[in-house]
């Protein structure tokens, strides 16, 4: 861990987190190969061919909310337009999901494991209905987690899900895991410290506890967190 700063964790004790939140895109695995496959075949059937949507664009898409991504997806058509391709995307990023899923990184299924006897272990993402559904039955991971919560299923943005994940799992002192600038002002607004998954897609501003790798972060619960 690294820039242990404003919002240093203490990992001993009565102090010790009750909960450690996710994000997903970026922080357990990385789905963008799959997601851009999908979103081209939607565009193909809907359009005929033409535009491909890169692996390179969905990374930037990461995080977004839902309006946030179909106004960058589809600049200059009407909003109803917006919307009737971004849920045909949507729709055929899911079946792929469920056939191939993404890519978890190096140590995510194995630490999870770790994890789970001793920290109750929740995903807050600003992803669509169904997506985390996605993600968990695909991995087979479902079973380690408590709790999640996301944009599609709220409508809310990030920092509330957090403060939704927290009130109704009466977490004292949960932290957020994520990887962009966005996940650390959720984590501002959500009233919990954060750490900065520095494998992931993005970069943050404010010093903040970091890893490099998941490896890393279990490391870091385990040595005095662990039962």
């Amino acid at each position: 861990m690294t820039d242990a700063a404003p919002g240093s964790i203490e990992w001993k004790g009565s102090a010790r987190p009750d909960g450690l939140i996710f994000d997903l895109d970026g922080t357990l695995w990385d789905s963008t190969g799959t997601v851009a496959r999908a979103w081209s075949r939607a565009l193909r059937i809907l359009d005929g061919p033409g535009r491909e949507i890169t692996a390179e664009e969905i990374a930037g898409m990461m995080g977004k909310t839902h309006r946030e991504i179909y106004r960058a997806m589809f600049p200059g058509l009407e909003q109803a337009e917006q919307e009737r391709r971004i849920l045909a995307c949507y729709a055929e990023e899911e079946r792929q999901l469920h056939r191939t899923g993404g890519n978890l990184y190096p140590g995510v299924e194995e630490g999870l494991a770790r994890l789970s006897p001793a920290y109750s272990l929740f995903i807050v993402s600003n992803c669509q209905q169904g997506y985390i559904e996605s993600f968990l039955g695909w991995s087979g991971l479902g079973g380690l987690f408590t709790d999640f919560e996301c944009h599609g299923n709220t409508g809310l943005d990030k920092g509330d899900n957090l403060k939704q994940v927290r009130q109704r799992n009466g977490l004292r002192r949960p932290v957020y895991i994520g990887d962009t600038q966005s996940d650390q002002d959720a984590a501002l607004q959500g009233g919990m410290p954060f750490i900065h998954a520095g494998y992931g897609f993005g970069k943050v501003r404010s010093a903040c506890p970091r890893v490099d790798s998941f490896a890393a972060l279990v490391g870091m619960a385990m040595a005095h967190g662990g039962p």
